[in-house]
Formats: structure tokens, C-alpha cells, sequence
């Protein structure tokens, strides 16, 4: 049933294409939620980043698929713009560190350099690239001490393909994307009806139905959190949907790329107060930010958490990896303790990893779904509803 169901999926993202009518609504007699296993919500979120990219090359059809399969939440992208105008999964916006394009002898008078968040880049930009061009590319693992066997075996994806990946899984599984760059992109990509980046992108989710505010029944049908580095951004597509926004935060000495303040201003209650009171529900922010490592152990916790806790806000750290170097010496090159100190010591409320099964494990040892799972979901959900319409 598994692999039909993987089979299924990928049969459709091949057959999708770009067009324009919405795949997901003439077939929406075999997304029945109803008949569909329901987004767990009694414990903190496995958000699959750039989907289970620590085994498979991101944010490919196959990462994603591996995702869903291990125990996944939700499965989170990276948008970006092609030169066509064409919303596309890619976290970089040079193809340089990811993709075959330095062997593609046809493409090497492509080589630009752009300012990019107020610094000279070099590379082969995504925005030079038609959405034809960019399919011909293949994938590759980003880091070279991972594995290297899926290497040009994928293309990059659309947000419809993505799109279609969760709604057609075999459980509720929500997404996660990032509206990547705005500032870039709305420089050198231009649409012909006079439209922005964050137009098009919310299009895009509207056009399959996501709608509703966090926790709400039409969100808990089709979860999505939309994600940026750009208040100004979340704060512009808060006129367009009530879909549930995370502000993503760096390191509290790099300034926002549209409002140029430095992170640190960002994260000061006055700040957090204003944003939260129409445009976000929780923050992303880099874990290091959390807990500033000092020689690579772990430093003294700051309050972030305990203030966006106090603000009713969630918190979605990035980014958890396996590998010891990525690990601090504190967990012993270990990533289950390292999973039990962000989840039992600091609180957080989901977790941006690159490997999706070794969090699903962790969480089904320390915290498992109760014995009668479906009632217990049934009835947090109920709980959850009751608790809105009191006011609380």
C-alpha cells in the first residue's frame, strides 16, 4: 500500500505541470481529511527541512516523499522565482552549491554578480534561468560527507508539485514554505499583470485551498505555516491571508534584508508586541541565537523563548542536524540528547531537521501517540475549538 501510494504521488507531480487550473480541487473526492490519519498536535512539530535532506538532495520530489514516510509534520520549501515568472523550490538563489550547472558547458556565459542582501554573490542566478532551463539541471547533495548515490538523479520542483506532494499523501501532512529572498527577487523578476513575489506566492496557496488561522478546522485540513525573513513581507501578505505567519530571525547582528534592522532590535518585546498583534503566531529563530555556543559547548540560555511564550507566540528553532559537526560537545555527538535538551530543558514547539526519522523516533520513545489515537486527536482538537470560542 506504501509504495502505491509513493508511485501515486509521484505520477502526479510528474503529470501536474504549470497549469493554471487547480489539480488538487477536480480530484478533491480523494482528499477526504475525514478518511485521512489527522496532523498530530499534542507534541512539538517534526518540520522536514528542505525535506529529509540529510539522506536525499533537498527539496526534491524524493526528500519530501522520505519525509512524509519517516514520520514527518510537515515538509518545508524554499520559493523562489524563475526568469519566467515560475514559482520554484530552491533554497539558494545561485545554482551554483547544489545543481550540475558548472558542467553545463551551454549555460557558462550565464555567470553573473548580484548584490544579494547588501553583498556582491558570483554564481549562476535562478533568475537568469527559465523554469524549462532550470528542469534540465540536475540535483546534488550540498555537503560532501553525506550521501553522494542520489546525485543527478532529480530536478528541481514548483510550489505546485511541492503543493501536491502533501495533499496527496496518505496522511494530513502540512507545508512550510518560505517566501525566500522578496527583496531579490521582486528586483530582477517581473510579472506582466504588474504583480509582486508575495502576490504570486499567496496565490498560489489560495488557488489549493489553504485558508484559516492556526489551529482553526479549515487549517487543520491543510496545515500551513508561512514562513520569512522579511517582516515587511509577512506584514504585506497579512492583507491577503489569514494563514498562520512565522518570522524567521538570524543571528541577532545580521539586519533584515527589506527594513534593515539588526536582528537583535527584532526580537526586543516592543518589536515582537507590534508584530504579533495582526501578522505572526510564532518565530523561527536560529537555534544559536536561543543558546549562543561558547567554544563549541552550549552557553547560557537567553529568555527569547520564556518572551515569545509570554507573548502566546511558538517557536520553531533551525536547524538540527546529525552530524557531529554539527552537534556541540555537550551531547556527545549524540542527536537524541540533543533533541531532549531543546524539547525538555528549553521548550520549543516544533523543530526545523534535516533528518526527519531520527526526530520521529526520538518523539515515539519519549512521547508516543495514546493508545487510542484517533479519539485522543478527536478530542485535543475539540478542546482546542472549545478553548477559542471561550475567549482563551
Amino acid at each position: 500500500m506504501a509504495a502505491f501510494w509513493l508511485i501515486s504521488i509521484i505520477v502526479l507531480v510528474l503529470l501536474s505541470g504549470e497549469s493554471n487550473a487547480n489539480p488538487a480541487a477536480s480530484q478533491q473526492s480523494q482528499l477526504d481529511v475525514n478518511h485521512r490519519k489527522p496532523l498530530q498536535t499534542f507534541r512539538p512539530y517534526n518540520i522536514a527541512h528542505r525535506g529529509s535532506n540529510g539522506e536525499i538532495p533537498e527539496e526534491t520530489t524524493a526528500a519530501y516523499l522520505r519525509a512524509i514516510e519517516e514520520g514527518a509534520d510537515f515538509i518545508e520549501s524554499d520559493i523562489l522565482a524563475t526568469k519566467d515568472g515560475h514559482l520554484i523550490c530552491f533554497h539558494d538563489v545561485i545554482l551554483d552549491a547544489t545543481t550540475d550547472i558548472a558542467n553545463r558547458t551551454e549555460f557558462a556565459n550565464r555567470k553573473r554578480t548580484y548584490e544579494v542582501e547588501r553583498q556582491n554573490v558570483t554564481g549562476w542566478f535562478v533568475v537568469d534561468f527559465t523554469l524549462e532551463e532550470l528542469k534540465s539541471l540536475r540535483v546534488k547533495q550540498r555537503y560532501n560527507f553525506r550521501d553522494q548515490q542520489y546525485n543527478g538523479k532529480y530536478q528541481i520542483i514548483t510550489f505546485d508539485e511541492y503543493i501536491l506532494i502533501a495533499l496527496y499523501a496518505d496522511r494530513v501532512v502540512g507545508i512550510y514554505p518560505e517566501l525566500k529572498n522578496p527583496i531579490f527577487i521582486n528586483e530582477h523578476v517581473k510579472w506582466s499583470d504588474g504583480k509582486k513575489f508575495e502576490d504570486k506566492f499567496v496565490q498560489t496557496l489560495l488557488k489549493y485551498g489553504y485558508k484559516g488561522e492556526y489551529m482553526s478546522e479549515d487549517w487543520l485540513k491543510q496545515p500551513l505555516f508561512i514562513q520569512s525573513f522579511a517582516p515587511s513581507s509577512l506584514i504585506y501578505m497579512s492583507n491577503m491571508t489569514n494563514s498562520p505567519k512565522i518570522f524567521l530571525i538570524d543571528d541577532t547582528t545580521v539586519r533584515t534584508q527589506d527594513t534593515n534592522q539588526s536582528y537583535y532590535e527584532i526580537t526586543s518585546d516592543a518589536y515582537l508586541a507590534f508584530i504579533i498583534r495582526k501578522y505572526i503566531v510564532g518565530i523561527g529563530p536560529w537555534k544559536d541565537t536561543i543558546v549562543p555556543p561558547i567554544n563549541s559547548y552550549l552557553g547560557p540560555p537567553t529568555d527569547l523563548v520564556a518572551r515569545a511564550h509570554a507573548l502566546n507566540l511558538q517557536v520553531h528553532p533551525y536547524t538540527f542536524r546529525n552530524e557531529n559537526v554539527f552537534l556541540h560537545f555537550d551531547f556527545h555527538q549524540d542527536p537524541y540528547l540533543e533533541y531532549e535538551y531543546w524539547l525538555g530543558e528549553i521548550g520549543v514547539d516544533g523543530l526545523f531537521t534535516d533528518f526527519t526519522g531520527t526526530l520521529h523516533r526520538f518523539q515515539e520513545c519519549t512521547t508516543p501517540y495514546p493508545k487510542n489515537e484517533k479519539n485522543a486527536e478527536a478530542l485535543l482538537q475539540k478542546i482546542n475549538y472549545m478553548l477559542k470560542d471561550s475567549g482563551y
